[in-house]
């Protein structure tokens, strides 16, 4: 049945076979499908993820952490398939009710300290380390801004733009074009402020970079969604030159890599538990 002459029932009930590409994960009730325990490291930092946008922020910043030479950074990052339904285990679920990569545990409290929602672990790290978030009130403000603001848009981002263009079982033109023009309206948003600005929150770079490169970065240079020239990404020099300019940091390059389990193989390291295994245990190294 089209869109145009759909009508909504009175009482709306789950159909699953029409859920599109994640059917098999995707379901309208909360909490664990099956018990397992997660895997535990030797760090006091735990992550669970995927390298999704999401998960990608927040590798990059413990990536960024240790290149600032905090050791007690160190973490251990567990491969978490969300297409095989591994968020809905008892133990993820412990972690993050919502059932959402990444989640973090740090072990260096008593008891742990649960973190989820990636926006929140960003802030829990850079305000537990004094990294990545100004100390002066306008410019922490203006950090926590940005943020927040990515935090936000992201459900237009994905949950909008993403799932009709790319991922919904058939093409329909007004959600399309309804979330295309909201997500060409944000990158114009971010290329007006880059315009006068270094980084998104001004000279520094923080944690709001951490949040909006992984997203509006993929997209203009075609990593998120092969939608660059679709939204004419050319046109948002600004966002393009920030995007490039973070791209050669060392450590963005690394936490880019973390449980990632596509794209070159050189690229994918599905787990992370040492520094070395970035020259050692990359999918290239393991299955040459």
């Amino acid at each position: 049945m089209s869109d145009a002459t759909y009508t909504p029932p009175k009482v709306w009930t789950w159909d699953k076979a029409s859920g599109g590409q994640f059917a098999n994960i995707n379901r309208p009730i909360a909490g664990p499908t099956h018990d397992k325990e997660l895997p535990v490291g030797k760090h006091p930092l735990q992550l669970y993820s995927l390298a999704t946008p999401n998960g990608v922020k927040v590798t990059v910043m413990l990536e960024e952490l240790l290149a600032r030479g905090h050791a007690s950074a160190e973490y251990d990052a567990h491969l978490i398939k969300i297409n095989e339904g591994m968020q809905f285990s008892s133990g993820f679920v412990d972690i993050n009710p919502n059932s959402k990569i990444p989640a973090l545990l740090d072990r260096s409290t008593s008891p742990g300290t649960r973190v989820f929602e990636s926006g929140s672990i960003l802030l829990y790290l850079a305000e537990k380390f004094g990294e990545f978030l100004p100390q002066d009130p306008a410019k922490r403000t203006e950090t926590l801004n940005w943020l927040f603001w990515q935090m936000g848009s992201a459900a237009f981002v994905g949950g909008g733009f993403g799932h009709f263009y790319v991922y919904a079982p058939e093409k329909y033109e007004y959600p399309i074009n309804r979330y295309t023009m909201e997500l060409k309206r944000q990158l114009d948003v971010l290329d007006r402020q880059l315009a006068k600005n270094r980084f998104v929150a001004g000279d520094e770079y923080t944690i709001a970079d951490m949040a909006c490169w992984p997203w509006y970065g993929g997209i203009v240079v075609g990593a998120v969604y092969n939608a660059a020239e679709f939204l004419e990404a050319h046109t948002y020099t600004n966002v393009l030159r920030w995007t490039h300019e973070l791209a050669e940091r060392p450590a963005v390059k690394r936490g880019r890599m973390v449980n990632r389990a596509w794209g070159k193989p050189e690229e994918q390291l599905f787990e992370r538990h040492d520094a070395s295994d970035f020259d050692l245990k990359t999918q290239d190294k393991l299955n040459p």
